[in-house]
């Protein structure tokens, strides 16, 4: 059965920085890509950074050069290491695995087919 466990929210003072995890189990991480989205309050989810095996990643404009997402394959976790925090970066932070097995990963929600429960990171001085 896939699961997936996000922790590592909390609240942070803008500049700070926070290491968000999403424990994998019930699949591979070698086969799958691996996703964090976030949603703000009153907005649509979206996407922040994607991961898949080969070391291939991608990011959203708003968190380039902020955010780092990175996998520990022997843990199945997935990291998102998030520096620099700005307000805008409050909202609900989830993980999810992608449906199927792909070369390459996308921001694109639709792709995603598990989801984890989400993690709170507030933004805040």
């Amino acid at each position: 059965q896939v699961q997936l466990v996000e922790s590592g929210g909390g609240l942070v003072q803008p500049g700070g920085s926070l290491r968000l995890s999403c424990q994998a189990s019930g699949f591979s991480l070698d086969y799958y890509a691996i996703g964090w989205f976030r949603q703000a309050p009153g907005k649509e989810r979206e996407g922040v950074a994607c991961i898949i095996r080969e070391g291939g990643s991608e990011y959203a404009d708003s968190v380039k050069d902020r955010v780092t997402i990175s996998r520990d394959a022997t843990k199945t976790t997935v990291y998102l290491q998030m520096n620099s925090l700005k307000p805008e970066d409050t909202g609900v932070y989830y993980c999810a695995k992608d449906a199927v097995p792909r070369r390459g990963c996308t921001l694109m929600e639709s792709t995603f087919h598990s989801w984890g429960q989400g993690t709170q990171v507030t933004v805040s001085s």
